[in-house]
């Protein structure tokens, strides 16, 4: 039999992210004796900023493809989206008075009011409702295993806990208060973990003529090195964002690649280009290039200029044969360089982390630190833009914390 007076909690949830609360919530309901450590004044600070602070907190697409999402990841996450659906996360929000709403393009669940403090609050709210105790501006120095449970380091003391939830996060958006604390802690139990670097985050390119498209979004196909997506590309003025961007980013920071390929037209082939520009050629009337494909006047201009045609706008029958080879080129394979990203300051989200090796993917406890259990982005677990991140935060949570609580109630027979 444990004696539970020995401890200040019987679950201690180091962190009050979106996972942090989501697992406070339902330990302390569950009945069980629960605290959280939030380094930071206020919980959910990541969370009021995501999205615009609209809050972009799932997916509408089912668990099957809401899995495979996550690449090599689909495995370790899917028991926990069957455990917990990105419907079922909708489902939840509504019972704590936040009503969500889909929008149809790439299957984003936003809250109906599009207020991301709505949801910081409710989560908060049920929380401290369901009975978990928060103290806040409580950082926390050092995690490890005692005679029974775990000792938890502060500056001011020390904490004992039978079981703890690791919720630190990862190192994206630091003035959130994400800035890594977890990895040292986890290294130093000899765990394994996967180098961290920016993901979902801007690209930055040295091309002197990216400044000038600066504001234009297209709906085109982005490729850096095997991996492409087709989902909106946004011009800014040091290089690249928009969903197909950031979704691409983590090959970049890794430092494996350098080059971007950008086909502008990837509803029409090679061949009908060819088709479509020799049919205007034999027209009359001399049609422009600005008339026979649906682009941005500036993004055309920029094309010309990048395919050694001197007309910004040209007519289509003036094209020299060796200028509409190197048009077709840059419309459907832009070559374009990059050279890092915007980094953690502008990061979504935390590729690497925790390897998923180490960790029990039925019930996110560390398989080497008995009690220990990783959830929400210490993980080394990635998906693209469209709430995803949120949906794995909760989904480990739930699973965490339901697994918590039923060794919780053996520790006690």
């Amino acid at each position: 039999m444990v004696h539970r007076l020995n401890y200040d909690s019987e679950i201690c949830v180091i962190g009050a992210g979106a996972a942090g609360l989501w697992a406070a919530e339902l330990c302390a309901r569950l009945g069980a004796q629960t605290l959280v450590l939030e380094k930071t004044k206020r919980t959910g600070t990541k969370v009021l900023s995501s999205g615009g602070t609209r809050c972009n907190l799932t997916t509408s697409l089912n668990v099957e493809d809401t899995a495979h999402c996550f690449g090599e990841g689909h495995k370790f996450i899917r028991p926990a989206l069957q455990n917990l659906s990105p419907q079922a996360v909708r489902e939840h929000f509504e019972q704590l008075g936040v009503q969500t709403k889909e929008e149809p393009e790439f299957e984003k669940v936003f809250p109906a009011s599009d207020s991301a403090l709505q949801v910081r609050n409710a989560l908060e709210h049920a929380a401290r409702t369901a009975g978990a105790n928060f103290e806040m501006n409580v950082e926390v120095t050092g995690l490890s295993p005692a005679e029974e449970g775990w000792s938890v380091e502060t500056a001011g003391r020390t904490y004992h806990s039978q079981l703890v939830l690791l919720c630190t996060g990862g190192k994206s958006y630091p003035k959130s208060g994400t800035t890594g604390d977890g990895y040292p802690w986890l290294k130093a139990l000899g765990l394994k973990m996967v180098d961290p670097v920016p993901a979902l985050v801007p690209l930055v390119s040295p091309a002197p003529w990216i400044h000038l498209l600066s504001g234009i979004s297209i709906d085109g196909e982005l490729c850096i090195g095997k991996a492409k997506r087709r989902r909106p590309i946004l011009f800014t003025h040091r290089g690249l964002s928009g969903p197909a961007a950031m979704d691409l980013s983590e090959h970049v920071t890794r430092g494996q690649l350098r080059e971007a390929r950008l086909d502008f037209l990837p509803d029409t082939t090679w061949e009908e280009l060819r088709s479509l520009l020799l049919d205007a050629r034999q027209r009359s009337g001399s049609p422009r290039l600005a008339s026979i494909l649906p682009l941005p006047r500036r993004v055309l201009e920029m094309l010309s200029q990048q395919s050694g045609i001197q007309d910004s706008n040209p007519a289509v029958n003036q094209l020299k044969k060796t200028e509409q080879n190197r048009l077709i080129e840059n419309l459907k394979s832009l070559r374009i360089p990059v050279s890092g990203s915007m980094g953690f300051n502008k990061a979504e989200v935390t590729a690497g982390g925790l390897s998923l090796k180490e960790v029990n993917r039925l019930t996110m406890e560390v398989r080497k630190a008995p009690g220990l259990y990783a959830l929400g982005e210490i993980l080394d677990l990635q998906g693209p833009i469209g709430g995803f991140s949120f949906q794995a935060a909760f989904s480990t949570a739930q699973l965490a914390a339901e697994s918590a609580f039923k060794a919780l109630k053996s520790s006690a027979t």
